[in-house]
């Protein structure tokens, strides 16, 4: 019995270890270690936050693997593993297959969900981490950037402290939020919330494909002007955005405080703080918060205001400058039907800026950011841009830094009266209105003489307009060059003639320019169908009154394009200058542009591959003659498939010259103040600093051949996928190799997989962001009609866009997104 006191001190020390032991491994799970359901078995933090098992959700009986608190919050789960693939019994078995890859099986062995994440290593280990994140890693290596896998990269209906909530642009992960169907259900339901990279990152939430909400731009302080999610003595927020990641996260300072988001199956993007006296979670932020959040309730260029709702006024109104549009009617809202500009922008250093206080600002998806300019850079930067409409700082802390632009409509305002955050809206000088350059009122006299001296030049002008009409009519066979000797240098109009059409004979060609003979418009204009008395078919386009192009396009078109001769450009018969009006008159196209084709389910049956194939041949051959064949070696500027028109025998002619710019000799680049061009189109250094080259047409013609092989537009793509646009999406499908996912339906059956995917490298290697890594168009013709080696592209500019202009403007647009912008390389 003296041995029994030693004896029991042994087994005690013994037990004691290996109780530490096994309390040691129950956050892991090893390759041969498995998690059963008929088992109870579990795995246990190391701190013993969260646990992860088998359970059954509310009153449903099926089976689920997930992770759940442990110590508080009467098991809330986390994360669920199987939520769309649920088991009917309790069978259910975690373990690593014979690949090293984290499998979960049913009865039969069979696979129910998969971690895809196969290394086939006795040293892999699955550990259950105190943040609730469940990573796959090397048992020797904790290191988290080399984890395998993680959970914290799917996420489900929540996000935890320390998760990234949006991109991983390099692998292409995308941590958005899915409801559960509802308490009982956890299988993916109808609400989705995530991070929209286009522009300026944004947190959104759509209810299918219709946007709900959105939160509103980072911007250094709190969101979108929101002092609810304003950072307190709880947690702090980190936003991330360069060529790597897109993300938010927020991150708990004090530790002892459960916190997470959540959006729940009701729609309601909730911020949740476990209150331990009550044993429960208390809602302390909750999104959407009134009809002001419902997205545009208000319309374009509206502006919602909740304390005039609240005193039984109406809630939306339009900024200083603007009316409501179309007032007896209603949007599909039911709402408010959005703004119009009283008074058109001048386009210049005439416009004006209105400074707002205590706004949201405007939806981010069609901006452009630049974190480098100072607030007067940026000011300066929108006036040099006709269609930048409005300016703000990125950040507002301190003094604040960074540039934000807008182009087009503003959507989604509201007022925050609490908010810091300072927007400057465009508008044009009203003079003697509302707006005003200087602090004080000019006086009347000053007033007067401007009076005077505008109504003289407009005399002048009007009395020069009718003597050059009178001139023009006793000299019917007038050319271009004579009626204006200036139109163009010396050297351009060197041997340079174009006939001179009188404006009755074109009318009387298109029945008085009738609807009935009309065939569409753009920028410059409507084009009619006509036919001469002889019987020549035509193609007018008559400049409009309204029109932003003017005198300056019209001669710019006829002198870049009256001496081309080429197969793929159309060409250019005439011209008429008289009556008031501008006039170019072109050989006629029977089938329209290529848009008309591509783009509609129909018509595009009318185009198989062989046809679309000669098209994008045809572009290239045309593109190739302007650069470097012709005497005038021409940067077209406005390449899209509306710009490509199509013969009889659907041969392409690239058409509109009315923004080209034409070179002598060497020269290949020049810059630009007014941006001009089609959005979607434009390549990232012109629509950043306007520097405009060959390069840039290689760009354009890029994005063509993306959209004449996928039948979809570069503009209005989010429609398809509200993550990417046209360019990432081949990107995407270029690096997986699923090349047919990126092909017309329509031309399956008729392409050729070698051909498509050869065409499918070459355009997006015309689509990378720097213009000194795309081939130039004479390469270009080379890889399409050779088996020479492609070169592998790197990732494209990342372009994308939302009610800026039709794509059938040549109005001057500028892309959102650029390299430079940090929104580049998806």
């Amino acid at each position: 019995m003296a041995h029994h006191p030693i004896i029991l001190f042994c087994s005690t020390v013994i037990l004691s270890i290996f109780i530490t032991t096994s309390f040691a491994v129950l956050d892991t799970l090893t390759p041969n270690q498995t998690i059963a359901d008929g088992g109870n078995s579990t795995i246990i933090s190391a701190g013993g936050a969260f646990e992860m098992g088998f359970f059954s959700p509310g009153n449903s009986k099926s089976r689920y693997l997930g992770i759940w608190y442990k110590k508080i919050a009467n098991g809330t789960v986390a994360w669920v593993a199987n939520r769309n693939t649920p088991l009917a019994d309790t069978s259910g078995v975690l373990r690593f297959d014979y690949n090293g890859n984290l499998v979960l099986t049913g009865g039969k062995s069979d696979i129910i969900w998969s971690a895809n994440s196969s290394k086939s290593d006795a040293n892999l280990v699955v550990q259950l981490l105190d943040t609730g994140n469940l990573v796959i890693r090397y048992a020797n290596d904790s290191y988290p950037d080399n984890y395998l896998w993680q959970s914290f990269d799917y996420p489900g209906d929540g996000i935890l402290p320390g998760m990234k909530f949006g991109w991983d642009l390099v692998n292409r992960f995308n941590r958005k939020l899915t409801s559960w169907k509802s308490l009982d259900d956890p299988s993916t339901g109808n609400f989705i919330s995530g991070v929209n990279i286009n522009g300026y990152p944004q947190i959104f939430l759509w209810n299918g494909s219709h946007t709900m909400f959105r939160l509103g731009p980072w911007n250094g302080i709190p969101f979108g002007g929101r002092s609810s999610l304003l950072q307190n003595a709880i947690f702090t927020y980190n936003f991330v955005f360069d060529k790597r990641e897109a993300y938010y996260m927020f991150q708990l300072l004090n530790t002892s405080t459960a916190m997470r988001l959540m959006l729940n199956a009701e729609g309601d993007l909730q911020f949740l703080t476990w209150n331990d006296p009550t044993k429960g979670w208390q809602v302390t932020v909750n999104l959407p918060t009134d009809k002001c959040d419902n997205f545009s309730i208000c319309g374009e260029n509206g502006n919602c205001n909740m304390t005039k709702s609240r005193l039984g006024q109406e809630m939306c109104g339009c900024f200083d400058g603007f009316i409501q549009s179309s007032p007896e009617k209603k949007s599909s809202r039911g709402e408010f039907n959005g703004c119009v500009r009283i008074k058109k922008l001048a386009c210049g250093s005439r416009d004006v800026f209105k400074r707002y206080t205590g706004l949201k600002l405007p939806d981010t998806e069609n901006s452009l950011i630049d974190p480098r300019l100072n607030l007067e850079e940026c000011k300066t930067k929108c006036l040099n841009n006709c269609s930048c409409t409005a300016y703000a700082n990125m950040d507002i802390k301190e003094d604040g830094s960074g540039c934000v632009l807008w182009f087009g409509d503003l959507l989604d305002t509201r007022e925050f009266l609490a908010s810091s955050q300072v927007l400057y809206l465009r508008m044009a000088d009203e003079g003697l209105g509302k707006i005003s350059r200087s602090k004080g009122k000019a006086p009347v006299t000053i007033i007067v003489i401007a009076v005077l001296l505008v109504v003289t030049v407009i005399l002048c002008i009007f009395l020069l307009v009718v003597y050059k009409k009178k001139k023009l009519r006793r000299k019917g066979n007038m050319t271009f060059s004579s009626a204006h000797g200036d139109a163009g240098s010396r050297s351009q109009r060197e041997d340079f003639e174009l006939p001179l059409f009188e404006f009755e004979r074109i009318a009387k060609a298109t029945n008085n320019f009738s609807y009935n003979n009309k065939l569409g418009e753009g920028g410059f204009g409507p084009v009619y169908m006509g036919i001469l008395e002889e019987g020549q078919e035509i193609a007018v386009k008559r400049l409009s009154k309204t029109s932003k192009q003017g005198l300056d396009e019209f001669k710019n078109e006829v002198l870049c394009i009256a001496k081309l001769q080429h197969r793929n450009l159309v060409r250019l018969l005439g011209c008429s200058i008289e009556e008031g009006e501008m006039l170019l008159i072109y050989e006629f196209m029977p089938n329209k542009s290529l848009d008309f084709f591509i783009f509609d389910k129909v018509q595009s049956k009318l185009l198989d591959w062989p046809k679309r194939y000669n098209i994008i041949n045809g572009i290239a051959k045309g593109l190739l003659y302007l650069h470097r064949d012709s005497r005038l070696r021409i940067i077209h500027r406005d390449l899209k498939a509306g710009n490509i028109l199509l013969d009889h025998d659907m041969n392409p002619k690239v058409s509109d010259f009315g923004t080209a710019r034409s070179f002598w000799g060497s020269e290949s680049e020049a810059s630009t103040t007014r941006v001009v061009g089609t959005f979607g189109y434009m390549s990232p250094e012109y629509a950043l600093d306007g520097i405009f080259s060959f390069k840039s047409d290689v760009y354009s013609f890029g994005v063509l051949v993306l959209e004449t092989i996928s039948g979809k537009r570069m503009k209005g793509f989010y429609q398809q996928d509200p993550d990417l646009n046209l360019l990432g999406h081949a990107w995407r499908l270029y690096n997986e190799e699923k090349f047919l996912e990126l092909v017309d339906k329509t031309i399956l059956e008729s392409c050729i997989y070698s051909e498509v995917c050869r065409v499918i490298q070459i355009a997006l290697l015309c689509v990378q962001p720097y213009p000194e890594d795309r081939p130039e168009m004479e390469s270009v013709n080379l890889m399409l009609s050779s088996a020479i080696e492609i070169p592998r592209p790197n990732r494209p500019g990342f372009f994308t866009a939302k009610k800026l202009q039709d794509s059938n403007s040549s109005s001057s647009l500028v892309l959102d997104n650029s390299d430079v912008f940090y929104s580049t390389d998806i």
